[in-house]
């Protein structure tokens, strides 16, 4: 099994910068991707983002060219995965899950960070 622990969510203004960290542990050697979903206030979950095991990545139309998705799987133990929001708008405010899909095991959701960009 995966664990994901997602943080540094929070408060920031448009035009800004903030990261965001989803951290897996357990049986990351499993892990065939790992994305980043959204869902605002009555809204639908979105896709944001993913990263392949092959360090190929994707994005949205609607956050491509001011995400950015990376990851540092330096540690045997654990691997984070990382949501670089540049200049994000007060529309990408939301609640952020990680998502791993995995070998063999059933996809897996971290329990979220929220994200609010004031105008």
């Amino acid at each position: 099994q995966v664990q994901l622990v997602e943080s540094g969510g929070g408060l920031v203004q448009a035009g800004g910068s903030l990261r965001l960290s989803c951290t897996a542990s357990g049986s990351i050697s499993g892990i065939e991707y790992v994305s980043w979903y959204r869902q605002a206030p009555g809204k639908k979950r979105e896709w944001v983002a993913t990263i392949t095991s092959s360090a190929s990545r994707a994005y949205a139309d609607s956050v491509k060219g001011r995400f950015t998705i990376s990851r540092d799987s330096r540690d045997n133990a654990k691997s984070t995965v990382y949501l670089q929001m540049n200049s994000p708008k007060p529309e990408d405010t939301a609640v952020y899950y990680c998502y791993a899909m995995l070998t063999g095991a059933p996809p897996t959701w971290g329990q979220g960070t929220q994200v609010t960009v004031s105008s």
